[in-house]
């Protein structure tokens, strides 16, 4: 998730940890003793309205965890990403991992009392990758197989590797192994849709409660289509339904850290996000929860535009100059992390030690500061360019946190002889589209992982990839993302082994400066218990929620 869908991660009051049981069943029956409240009912926040919940078309933050709340997939996700069977009861992959079929559960529902069948997948899938449809998330379908032919238009809809063996069996097909596939599945984009609702209300599906089909834990009413506020309700058709224990969330629009708070501390909240200087006041708070993990903000260096940035000298001195700690210790002051490298921490484990990817990845030189080191780098790195004076102008977001993010860095970075910065910070939207289009010297941003994978981050900065703004490239590190993605995709150790060693040349040639991992620092009510929080993808699961008294 670039700028636009890191609200996945960071865009929604609910983040949550805690256990769930095994197969999709509700941990209420097993995770705390205490009696439940007569009112199951949570109010939440979200930053933003809710767009859509078109499976095939909601990109931004609130939508989609709408959509993974009110709908159901093959998988959801449970504690520490892992995999829970929802409507996948049985799954069977093929040896060379290219086919995979899954039994689904006979007993879903839509909410208009239709059984849920494989063709409601199928249909699904054949409409998000249709060009016509549009769809922002549709590249996550891109291993399956005949997707870029009918994306490029040379072949139709009805070819893509899915199909329904019968009523409740689905088998998928893909052009080669895809490691990750399986976590691709618990997000919404992989949703079914019931057909015959999406054609009955065409171009208004989606765009109202009323309006949409619903088989998951919840749905949707007092939504307009443009609402501040919504609510969702317990879905009496869900497969699950009796394991789900709140009766209704209700949510409201709140942009403002201030005014959440102010909301929380009248109960009109049960959750609120708080800023840097909340965080530092309310430090003691029992109540306060802080989540990092699958995020991280970085700086990109442009080196099709600045000659003495191709200079890995150069780009190793901006980094070193930059002291990390002080960052997200001293500046952020919200429990933001400095980072280890590119790919967050608390994204994924070694497979056979367990150890955190981020760790085993490690380069100390690619992350640490070091203002002498720097200094001299920078002299050798102008010298070889033939560059006397470093003039730099560091592009940014217009928000308050960005902003002061942007004012350190440019203090960091002429404490080094030679080196000018200034910044230029511009609406969201405007950076975003100056960034893809290479018109930066320097540009902070960031990346919210979609799935719980270092591929997610690391094919990022593989040659020609569209969110690659700074142009490096660099053919040992393509060449260990290819072998990663294709000869080794089907062994996970040295699958894992080849994204180690990308990430380590990553840092050792400094193609980006990492930042620092952002935290969502959180006040909850106590009586709210048994909520779910990922670092990628959706990363809110409140399906499992209760209140007691």
């Amino acid at each position: 998730m670039n700028g636009k869908h890191i609200g996945a991660l960071l865009g929604i009051t609910l983040l949550v940890v805690g256990g769930l049981a095994a197969c999709g069943k509700s941990s209420s029956q097993s995770s705390g003793q205490g009696q439940l409240a007569a009112k199951q009912t949570v109010n939440l926040s979200a930053k933003s309205e809710v767009t859509t919940l078109d499976v095939s078309k909601a990109s931004d933050s609130t939508s989609l965890t709408m959509l993974y709340h009110t709908q159901e997939g093959l998988f959801r996700l449970g504690k520490n990403e892992k995999l829970i069977n929802a409507l996948a009861t049985k799954t069977k992959v093929s040896k060379d991992g290219t086919r995979y079929v899954f039994n689904l559960r006979r007993n879903n529902k839509w909410n208009d009392g239709k059984p849920v069948t494989a063709h409601d997948f199928v249909y699904s899938w054949q409409r998000t990758v249709n060009p016509k449809t549009a769809s922002e998330y549709a590249y996550l379908m891109a291993g399956v197989k005949n997707y870029k032919q009918i994306q490029s238009g040379k072949m139709k809809p009805s070819k893509l590797g899915v199909k329904a063996l019968n009523n409740y069996r689905l088998e998928v097909t893909l052009s080669k192994p895809v490691a990750y596939f399986k976590l691709l599945l618990a997000f919404p984009t992989f949703f079914p849709q019931e057909q015959s609702v999406v054609e009955k209300e065409g171009s208004n599906y989606g765009h109202s409660g009323s309006a949409t089909a619903y088989d998951g834990p919840f749905k949707m009413t007092k939504w307009t289509g443009t609402s501040q506020s919504w609510k969702l309700v317990k879905n009496s058709k869900f497969w699950d339904h009796k394991d789900i224990t709140l009766k209704s969330l209700n949510f409201q629009v709140v942009s403002n850290a201030s005014t959440g708070l102010n909301l929380f501390q009248k109960k009109s909240l049960d959750a609120t996000t708080l800023d840097g200087t909340q965080v530092a006041n309310l430090k003691n708070n029992p109540n306060l929860k802080t989540y990092v993990g699958g995020t991280t903000y970085y700086m990109q260096m442009n080196q099709k535009r600045i000659k003495a940035l191709r200079n890995v000298k150069v780009r190793k001195a901006l980094s070193l100059a930059i002291d990390k700690q002080q960052l997200a210790k001293r500046v952020l002051r919200d429990g933001s992390k400095a980072p280890l490298g590119f790919v967050s921490q608390n994204l994924t484990q070694n497979p056979k030690t367990k150890k955190d990817f981020a760790k085993d990845a490690y380069v100390k030189e690619g992350v640490t500061h070091n203002l002498p080191q720097a200094k001299k780098l920078m002299k050798a790195g102008l010298k070889a360019s033939g560059t006397k004076q470093l003039n730099l102008t560091l592009m940014c977001d217009d928000t308050s946190v960005t902003k002061t993010v942007a004012q350190y860095i440019q203090a960091e970075l002429q404490k080094m002889p030679n080196v000018k910065v200034s910044i230029n910070t511009l609406p969201y939207k405007t950076r975003l589209s100056r960034s893809n289009s290479g018109n930066f010297d320097l540009v902070i941003s960031s990346w919210g992982a979609d799935f719980a994978d270092p591929i997610n981050f690391l094919s990022l900065m593989a040659t020609g990839n569209t969110n690659n703004n700074g142009d490096f490239s660099d053919a040992t590190y393509d060449a260990l993302i290819k072998r990663s993605e294709n000869q080794d995709a089907n062994r996970p150790t040295a699958r894992y082994n080849d994204l180690v060693k990308a990430e380590k040349r990553l840092m050792t040639q400094q193609g980006v400066v990492p930042l620092y991992q952002p935290a969502t620092a959180e006040l909850w009510n106590s009586k709210v218990k048994v909520y779910v929080w990922n670092p990628a993808g959706m990363s809110r699961g409140y399906q499992w929620m209760k209140v007691e008294k």
